[in-house]
């Protein structure tokens, strides 16, 4: 059987060398991915760097540690505080008893009169843990690094990174499965023939089967080798993209690693048996006096399996959206669904799509010879068509929804932000200096956090807002409230959202502070979800260590604005206005967001550009005797290229329209999930993103149906 299919791959190779590049290209990025992957898991541990010369470090406790419940048995639970607390003076005192001590601010004089977060002591650590207690922590070794500011916003960052990388891997997996398997299935689509005579011959179904698992066998084992190879050398280049993007900490490279190459390897192998199984399966059906038949309408192109897969996974797809805007229309609102959610509803739809093809050739009325030469090829040939609309439909589909529900979530922040703010100016900055300015109402605030324990087996952490002035908020801001009065907040209450489990005005939550403090909070107030932006407020009694970070500004009638601008600058923080402030604050997308949307839009556009090459030339490379009837009948050179290109069109056309129904359907679940978490419904439909994708698409599409040497090939034959 090796040596049928591996003459079998001399003769077609051609046929396969789309397949092989898809698959190659496939395994060195799951491999580059996965490279980088194992790099953000096993990152080396950085040397202390704020006290790099003392033995040991003395810092103020930053963590919450409470029990929850754990089914039959209970667990400590850890989370960061929002202010660690300080190491005060009296420990100082003593710790200087026992060696020097050094302070690191900054320089910051302003910090400087303040007890510091941590210190560095040149004494034996033994003394230090006696004298220190359960007062602060006492940190040796590399643990010392847990001093240093860099080191959480390094974690923050590798997390990012191992993300995007995660979200990426999975993608690449998804449209290489999908395309590997429409190319195979096409290509035992072509040989029905070739396959009609082996059956004549005396080859037997599982024999038939066989011979094309080797071939993907002998495929798959060459590309996985070959794009293991590329992996490892694209790493370093992926890796410098996120350094130089901001996604992961300068320090940041690859490590050498096995497991990802491996799992590249392994998976490549996989992708090529999974792709040509199915089509292994219908090839081993196929009778000789069928297979032998000289017509060449396509039939049975969706077995009662594929279209049964295809339901249900349209049903699947419904019930998650239907399940999520009931039970947790947020969820949708994160980057994991919306970017995760489309990918079943496109294989749903790239399952049904030759239904749609014959509907919609009827539908459309092209004029002349040529438009009903086109309509009845495109109705003829559907296997053809599919696949050359389902790679489409991917790339279409994904540029719409995920660049979309991106788009729409981040402009829906920016309508909420706006809403929400009533103020003329804003100010930012680093712990403000907040002094009454006449002619303008001040609303200052500082960010902390509120820790809650839910159900008894959770603890909930939620950013809020500590105010100086509750009525000045209430006149400065608007709230989203759904009950209560947020100018009622006092050092006793608590404004909340409706995510948390208890939120009815007047009762009393019990929850721990920024810094650690338990306190038990009656509900004055309580907002609606939105985006996620509409989190808690307390008073600043209630966060002392908390900085002023932004004062929300109000005019009085009359006043004038560049005096009050004037005099606000001397808080020392950035005096803007509210749409200055907003554009700053709430940008279309991040530069994270725009790399990330750029990995994966470009993933699925080469990968569908691959496969759109590869079909056509397929498809080419059996059409000579329909062509040359067609030259025969009397139709001249450029009558034939434009049925091949508008065959091309009508099935690029049919992905596009696919595509943008998919897209349409997610971003109204979208659109949905927004108005049930009260939040500003701004739908964001990417119309030059998709149309560019799509002209891309059938751009290369065309011109690798009508390649010059093919059309010259079949004038001759015609003469």
């Amino acid at each position: 059987m090796l040596t049928v299919a591996l003459a079998s791959l001399r003769t077609r190779w051609t046929a396969l060398v789309g397949t092989f590049v898809a698959l190659a290209l496939g395994v060195g990025l799951i491999a580059a991915m996965g490279l980088g992957l194992a790099s953000t898991l096993d990152a080396p541990d950085r040397a202390p760097r704020r006290f790099a010369a003392s033995p040991v470090v003395v810092t103020g406790d930053d963590t919450l540690t409470v029990r929850v419940r754990r089914g039959p048995s209970t667990a400590e639970v850890g989370r960061r505080l929002a202010h660690p607390h300080p190491v005060d003076i009296e420990l100082l005192r003593e710790l200087r008893r026992l060696g020097p001590v050094t302070r690191d601010d900054g320089g910051d004089a302003v910090r400087a009169r303040h007890a510091p977060d941590a210190v560095g002591v040149d004494a034996p650590a033994a003394e230090v843990r006696r004298v220190v207690g359960d007062r602060a922590l006492v940190l040796t070794g590399d643990d010392r690094r847990r001093a240093d500011p860099a080191t959480e916003r390094d974690a923050e960052a590798l997390l990012s990174a191992n993300v995007l990388l995660g979200t990426a891997g999975g993608l690449t997996a998804f449209v290489s499965v999908f395309v590997v398997a429409s190319t195979f299935a096409f290509a035992v689509a072509l040989r029905r023939r070739e396959f009609g005579l082996l059956r004549t011959a005396g080859a037997t179904p599982g024999q038939l089967r066989r011979l094309l698992l080797t071939e993907a066998a002998v495929v798959g084992v060459v590309a996985s080798a070959t794009g293991c190879v590329l992996g490892r050398l694209g790493a370093p280049l992926l890796v410098g993209v996120l350094v130089d993007e901001g996604m992961a900490p300068s320090w940041f490279t690859v490590r050498p690693a096995a497991w990802p190459l491996h799992a590249a390897f392994w998976s490549g192998l996989a992708v090529a048996f999974a792709g040509a199984w199915a089509a292994s399966r219908r090839a081993g059906r196929t009778g000789p006096a069928e297979a032998l038949r000289e017509a060449d309408a396509d039939t049975g192109v969706l077995p009662p399996v594929r279209r049964l897969l295809g339901l249900v996974l349209l049903a699947g797809a419904a019930f998650l959206m239907a399940k999520s805007l009931v039970g947790d229309p947020s969820a949708l609102l994160k980057r994991k669904t919306y970017i995760t959610r489309p990918m079943v509803l496109i294989t749903a739809v790239a399952l049904l799509a030759p239904l749609l093809v014959r509907p919609l050739a009827r539908l459309v009325r092209l004029p002349g010879a040529t438009g009903m030469l086109v309509t009845a090829n495109v109705s003829a040939a559907l296997r053809r068509t599919a696949a050359v609309a389902a790679p489409v439909l991917i790339t279409v589909a994904l540029a719409g929804s995920v660049a979309g529900a991106a788009m729409t979530v981040s402009a829906a922040k920016a309508a909420e932000a706006r809403e929400r703010t009533g103020a003329d100016l804003v100010v930012t900055g680093e712990e403000l200096r907040v002094r009454p300015v006449p002619g303008a109402t001040l609303s200052a605030s500082a960010p902390t956090a509120v820790h809650v324990r839910e159900e008894g087996s959770a603890l909930i952490t939620s950013e809020a807002r500590a105010v100086d002035d509750a009525k000045a908020l209430a006149r400065v801001a608007r709230l989203p409230v759904v009950a209560g009065d947020p100018g009622d907040l006092d050092d006793g209450s608590i404004v909340v959202n409706e995510e948390w489990e208890q939120h009815t005005v007047g009762s009393v939550v019990r929850v721990w502070l920024g810094d650690g403090r338990p306190a038990s909070l009656r509900i004055v107030a309580v907002l609606a979800l939105g985006t996620g932006n509409n989190g808690a407020y307390v008073t600043r009694a209630n966060a002392p260590a908390a900085a002023v970070d932004r004062i929300d500004v109000r005019l009085a009638p009359g006043a004038d604005r560049d005096r009050v601008a004037e005099r606000l600058r001397a808080t020392g923080g950035t005096v803007r206005t509210t749409e200055q402030w907003l554009a700053a604050t709430y940008p279309r997308t991040s530069p994270q967001t725009r790399t990330g949307l750029a990995v994966i839009l470009g993933i699925a556009l080469v990968y569908t550009l691959i496969a759109l090459a590869n079909t056509m030339v397929m498809a080419g490379s059996v059409r000579s005797s329909e062509l040359t009837a067609l030259r025969l009948a009397g139709a001249t050179r450029p009558r034939v290229l434009a049925v091949v290109a508008g065959e091309t069109l009508f099935a690029v056309g049919l992905g596009a329209l696919l595509g943008l129904a998919v897209t349409a359907v997610h971003l109204a679940g979208l659109a949905a999930a927004l108005a049930s978490v009260s939040a500003p419904v701004v739908v964001s439909v990417q119309w030059a993103l998709m149309g560019g994708a799509a002209g891309v698409c059938a751009l290369v599409a065309v011109g690798a149906a009508v390649l010059p040497r093919a059309v010259r090939r079949h004038s001759r034959r015609a003469g």
